[in-house]
């Protein structure tokens, strides 16, 4: 029997104000990276909980989603997968960011211009890719996701 496969479950949010995304920079393997505040699913947890969870952590703010962008898979080697849940909020002032994880080096409000400049020092593709959704106007509807049996 071969076994089975089993990707990280993880969320991710893009926060747009005036413009502007706010972004993560973390250091990865040694080398500056940039994502939006991300993460893994905990158990027992709902997909719009981690979300949350992870914001504050990786920016100190408590905010929620307004819905959903897109579900992503992606493959970061042959022995690395992902099934990624990017989740969207728009802000309508540029809160000052304060990173609660040591992992994070800062948090920025980028513009689109500057996020695709660092293209090649973004965690993955689809760091860009959910941006780019996002502004396509791919909005979908929280009632999409339900965790009425989540124990």
């Amino acid at each position: 029997m071969t076994e089975r496969y089993r990707p990280n479950v993880t969320v991710a949010c893009v926060i747009y104000c005036q413009q502007h995304y706010l972004v993560v920079e973390e250091i990865i393997d040694g080398e500056q990276r940039f994502n939006q505040p991300a993460g893994h699913l905990e158990a027992h947890e709902s997909l719009e909980q981690a979300c949350c969870r992870e914001v504050f952590e990786e920016t100190g703010l408590k905010i929620s989603p307004s819905h959903l962008v897109g579900i992503y898979q992606f493959s970061a080697s042959p022995e690395l997968a992902f099934l990624r849940f990017t989740f969207a909020l728009e802000l309508t002032e540029m809160t000052v960011p304060a990173p609660q994880d040591s992992q994070i080096r800062a948090a920025h409000w980028l513009d689109y211009a500057s996020i695709v400049a660092l293209k090649d020092k973004l965690r993955s593709p689809l760091v860009l890719k959910s941006i780019d959704d996002f502004r396509q106007g791919q909005h979908i509807d929280l009632s999409l996701l339900n965790c009425d049996d989540l124990v």
